[in-house]
């Protein structure tokens, strides 16, 4: 039962970024003015897509879950700092909150990292 409440948990914390990913792809023009309008370069979108894509699929997968899910706790931190720092706003306060909790699923992961089914699980050896 662990190991799939541990899938389960990678595949819903991951899915946010994998649909982000998708929507940014599907209206790039909308997607580089929003982060232009915060002074963040337009170019930025391309590595932001190409994360919320592999980095999501590796921690679910679970093929260096822990170093793709530092990256996305580190992801997460710097998107709500940067673009949802505005607290006058509920919902960009929601956002910022959502990233931070976010990032704290990933650190979980981080700290410690998959059940046995993942890709990286250690293999247990019997000798005969």
């Amino acid at each position: 039962m662990a190991n799939l409440l541990d899938l389960i948990g990678r595949i819903l914390i991951s899915a946010l970024f994998l649909i982000s990913a998708f929507n940014k792809v599907f209206n790039l023009d909308g997607s580089m003015g929003w982060m232009e309008s915060f002074g963040v370069p337009g170019f930025l979108i391309f590595p932001a897509i190409v994360i919320e894509i592999i980095l999501p699929i590796l921690v679910i997968v679970g093929y260096q879950a822990r170093i793709a899910a530092g990256v996305l706790a580190t992801f997460c931190l710097l998107t709500a700092f940067i673009f949802h720092f505005d607290f006058s706003d509920q919902s960009q306060l929601v956002s910022f909150l959502k990233n931070f909790g976010l990032a704290g699923g990933f650190l979980f992961i981080v700290a410690n990292g998959t059940k046995e089914w993942a890709v990286d699980r250690e293999k247990k050896y019997v000798r005969l």
